[in-house]
């Protein structure tokens, strides 16, 4: 087992990032994709105009890949920011907002895990207070995601890179699944296992893999050092990813890793490969 049982999936929020926006759902495909999966867009609006939604369905759907997960408004990310949905006031609100836009255009492309970034901590509020506005935004989340038939995703995430996050460990961030799951009684909360981050926090990730691989709803992938594609760091990703279809977990993979110097679509040469996964319905295989 390894990278040729996967099925991988491009996150066209940090790869592709060289093309404008509508543009890197062809180029994903040209690659051999035939899904992406995306950070909320829009980082100034929660609630974008229709025809920039349109737009991007349109480019997508004309793509011939299909979408398969899609982070709620986080704030300014790529930046200094890690979500809203904590952070009491015009971002909280803000992420309130986006619910249900984020959740019906996920919908309309087939999307079924959507991602709720849970926020930096903020000087002068207590954490608790920010946890029990983070616990009632995220049954919202839960609920609009049941609505569509999706899940719902935590992330931990990696605390040299995010200071102020307050889930940088793989139990930290179950730890809110589970709390999500018992308020809402949907059980639609899952753990996103992103590897890079989990490695940056000095984690044990077999043992990680093995305590909570039947709780993650999705994967992500990058080396560590350097955050780049498998092979310019050291981390065995063809091994741990080996051990997670062991240990039961047969969703996707995402690509969330950073080009480096080369374009993009030359960053691929790692994969043993192609087509690398089903082609959707309805759409030839690329």
């Amino acid at each position: 087992m390894g990278f040729a049982d996967q099925r991988f999936n491009v996150n066209l929020s940090i790869l592709f990032t060289e093309l404008p926006l509508l543009q890197r759902p062809a180029a994903a495909a040209a690659a051999g994709f035939t899904a992406v999966e995306l950070w909320w867009p829009w980082v100034e609006t929660p609630t974008p105009e229709r025809s920039e939604l349109d737009a991007l369905r349109k480019a997508i759907e004309d793509a011939g890949v299909r979408l398969i997960g899609l982070n709620f408004y986080a704030g300014r990310l790529p930046g200094p920011d890690r979500g809203a949905l904590s952070v009491p006031g015009e971002e909280s609100e803000r992420f309130r907002a986006n619910i249900d836009v984020a959740a019906d255009f996920a919908h309309s492309l087939g999307a079924t895990a959507l991602n709720a970034l849970y926020g930096n901590r903020v000087d002068g509020v207590d954490p608790a207070e920010q946890d029990a506005l983070a616990l009632e935004n995220l049954v919202l989340a839960a609920r609009a995601a049941d609505r569509i038939g999706a899940i719902l995703l935590i992330e931990a995430l990696n605390k040299p890179e995010s200071p102020l996050y307050p889930l940088v460990s793989a139990p930290a961030a179950v730890g809110v699944v589970d709390k999500v799951n018992r308020a809402t009684g949907l059980d639609n909360a899952r753990f996103l296992m992103d590897l890079y981050h989990l490695s940056m926090n000095g984690e044990d990730l077999p043992a990680v893999i093995e305590e909570f691989a039947a709780r993650t709803g999705h994967v992500q992938i990058a080396d560590n050092p350097g955050r780049g594609a498998p092979g310019t760091g050291s981390l065995p990703l063809e091994d741990l990813l080996g051990r997670l279809r062991k240990a039961g977990y047969d969703g996707w993979v995402g690509l969330e890793y950073k080009p480096g110097d080369r374009p993009s679509a030359e960053t691929f040469d790692w994969l043993p490969r192609r087509p690398l996964s089903p082609a959707p319905r309805r759409r030839p295989p690329h």
